[in-house]
């Protein structure tokens, strides 16, 4: 039987899980008995099946890879930049590249085992290859609503999985609405970013960062400043579909006896479109949307939404935690990206450099102390987003004669 849906802010519960939203406007999230749960071997099971008695379905068959099991590393060239002790959540390690991996491998096969003919979603980034990609795996048809304008980098990203494409004509940010009323009208499930069963895949995150800091795990090296949990979690933010996520898997490890100082939970925007950071600032329960004389252009287009359909749960998590909200700025982003890349070795995109980005910002304000264990979660790969950071690249050139004594020269000069 699936589990109950209940909503987060007023408490109303819904069985039957075919919902997105309550009657008072907000996401639902499935229901979770944590109490049983405890820290196990579970080497026959890996990625976010690790954690299956605390997900609404268990791993199906015919899924190419598991989504989850992304490494944590300490990453102490990047300590001066953060102003803190800094461990990275390579999220951009997943087989499509980014988080949202571990929501449509929960989020897919249960709408298929529903009964849902075909699956979609509104995205025309992350979200889109890896629902079309889980899709593919397991043999379903997938529907993708794509911008008319999108760029043809972007569609030969989604199409190689082979889903329909449909370009849609007008505005889109209002098919987060249309995508609900057609699954309630059609024969394809769409998976928004906010659907439950992401949700749920999204909290692993969570699971596999505190479970490492609590078993000392392999990629945490086991020292005695390593503490049982991090002291706070630094997370870009767009929709607050992956903040909810990290948010109820503190809630289930707290439930399960398993977390007793829970890390503080700060989201980063970009300063481009920030309507969560700015009701944040005001002391606002939901974000605001933002009109299009508010937004800008920015490098960080995968965070760049000006009304996030979770921003009040995303506002909760923050406020629940002792975290903050914060916006930087597109030269911010590229310093920061740059900074993953020469002094932590990580290629990453540039919403996934806002976490750093966001944690010097944090730093600079106080919010986060030196000597704080923090936890960066670069959100995506930064292979898929080439060109969008520093656009000159220096190079030397020498003979092939010469190259000894001039590589010497360059070497020594560094």
């Amino acid at each position: 039987m699936s589990p109950a849906l209940r909503c987060y802010r007023c408490g109303e519960r819904y069985e039957g899980a075919t919902r997105v939203r309550c009657e008072c406007g907000e996401p639902l999230w499935f229901e979770t008995d944590a109490t049983e749960f405890a820290w196990a071997d579970r080497r026959e099971r890996d990625g976010v099946w690790r954690y299956d008695p605390l997900l609404p379905i268990d791993r199906p068959a015919g899924l190419a890879r598991a989504a989850g099991g992304t490494p944590l590393v300490r990453s102490e060239g990047l300590d001066a930049a953060a102003g803190c002790r800094v461990y990275v959540k390579d999220e951009g390690e997943h087989p499509t590249g980014a988080y949202k991996d571990r929501g449509s491998a929960v989020a897919v096969p249960r709408a298929t085992a529903a009964g849902d003919g075909a699956v979609g979603t509104v995205s025309y980034g992350n979200m889109a290859m890896s629902t079309a990609a889980h899709a593919a795996s397991l043999g379903r048809e997938c529907a993708v609503l794509v911008p008319d304008d999108i760029s043809s980098v972007r569609l030969e990203l989604i199409g190689q999985y082979e889903p329909t494409i449909v370009r849609v004509d007008g505005d889109y940010g209002a098919l987060y609405g249309d995508a609900l009323e057609l699954s309630a009208t059609l024969p394809v499930r769409f998976l928004v970013s906010d659907d439950p069963a992401r949700i749920s895949g999204y909290k692993t995150a969570l699971f596999e960062i505190c479970e490492a800091f609590a078993l000392d795990a392999p990629d945490v090296p086991d020292a005695p400043d390593v503490p049982d949990a991090p002291d706070a979690i630094v997370l870009p933010t767009s929709s607050g579909g992956f903040a909810s996520g990290i948010w109820r898997g503190i809630r289930d490890l707290e439930a399960a006896g398993l977390l007793d100082d829970p890390p503080r939970l700060h989201l980063v925007q970009t300063a481009a479109s920030d309507p969560i950071t700015r009701a944040f600032d005001a002391g606002e329960t939901d974000p605001t949307p933002l009109g299009p004389d508010e937004t800008g252009e920015t490098i960080a287009h995968s965070i760049g939404n000006p009304d996030p359909p979770s921003g009040g749960r995303a506002l909760a998590a923050v406020r629940d935690t002792g975290g903050a909200v914060v916006s930087v700025t597109d030269d911010e982003l590229r310093a920061a990206k740059r900074r993953f890349a020469v002094d932590g070795g990580f290629c990453v995109e540039p919403a996934s450099a806002a976490s750093l980005a966001g944690a010097t910002r944090l730093s600079e304000r106080g919010e986060i102390a030196v000597d704080d264990a923090v936890v960066l979660v670069p959100t995506g790969t930064g292979f898929k987003e080439l060109g969008a950071g520093d656009a000159s690249v220096s190079t030397e050139r020498a003979s092939r004669a010469a190259l000894p004594e001039r590589l010497a020269s360059l070497l020594g000069a560094r």
